[in-house]
């Protein structure tokens, strides 16, 4: 597989193979365009995976605010005309980035909207403070947006200790998007991610489900919906239990929905078996 990188008006973005079928790929709150890594490796030939460093992560950190999910569609929409992705390409999105997608889907038609493990409102208690909820949701994400590390190798066993990646689910993937993370000097290193971006996003995730529910129901691209039954720390249940998605198969008849089995929120797009089934949604 080919892997180019690409700059749009000042946005990373990474070309996976050479395919004339084009998939535009988003990635999640504290993440970067390598969590696609292991499922573009999987793409049959005739495909190619574009995916975005949403501005405030990976090597689009420096692209300043406002930030937000709206402005998030926007540029994603603008590197889809870059890359002169039309009606016929797939728009796909894990985790936040799943909302992103659902956002730019709504203005512009593709041939399938695929959603990884988001992309649905998330209950927000009445009264709740969202901070907190982000804090008790994301848990070591943001907590390592806080920390240094000494070496490259220091970072890598941060990771390696996380519950998601707990027995054999560590793998080459896994560590190529972590080491992409880093930036800074030797004895100081740091995640890329902007903490300023990740809290304003997850703000906007949880208060704005008004206009997520008015995303998905403007949709009117073939909508799937992949899921995993454990989330970010590998806990049952996951981020989108049955419960919460039962109304929306309900009200969005043609929404596919697929819980795939054993996997995380994580390893939905790093474990072999669970990134085929992926592969499977965004190409058949």
């Amino acid at each position: 597989m080919t892997l180019a990188f690409d700059d749009v008006d000042g946005q990373r973005i990474a070309v996976f193979g050479t395919g004339p079928r084009v998939i535009i790929a988003v990635h999640g709150i504290t993440a970067s365009l390598m969590a696609w890594a292991a499922v573009a490796r999987k793409l049959p030939e005739e495909w190619s995976l574009v995916a975005v460093d949403l501005r405030g992560r990976g090597h689009s950190a420096s692209l300043p605010g406002p930030y937000g999910l709206p402005r998030h569609a926007e540029d994603v929409l603008r590197v889809a005309d870059h890359v002169g992705a039309g009606q016929h390409a797939v728009l796909t999105g894990h985790s936040m980035g799943a909302y992103v997608a659902a956002l730019a889907g709504a203005r512009r038609a593709f041939s399938r909207v695929v959603l990884v493990d988001g992309g649905l409102p998330l209950p927000m208690p009445e009264g709740a403070d969202p901070d907190a909820v982000l804090s008790a949701t994301l848990g070591p994400a943001l907590e390592r947006l806080r920390r240094t590390f000494p070496s490259a190798e220091a970072y890598v066993e941060f990771w390696k200790e996380h519950p998601a990646f707990a027995g054999d689910q560590w793998s080459p993937d896994v560590e190529e998007y972590v080491r992409y993370d880093l930036t800074g000097p030797e004895g100081a290193l740091r995640s890329r991610a902007v903490g300023e971006a990740v809290l304003a996003d997850g703000r906007w995730m949880l208060l704005e489900a008004e206009a997520i529910t008015a995303a998905l129901t403007a949709i009117t691209s073939p909508l799937h919906l992949i899921r995993a039954p454990r989330g970010l720390l590998d806990q049952e249940p996951g981020l989108l239990p049955d419960e919460l998605v039962r109304p929306w198969t309900a009200r969005l008849p043609g929404l596919r929905d697929e819980l795939v089995p054993d996997c995380n929120h994580y390893t939905v797009l790093f474990d072999e078996r669970c990134v085929a089934t992926v592969v499977d949604h965004l190409t058949s």
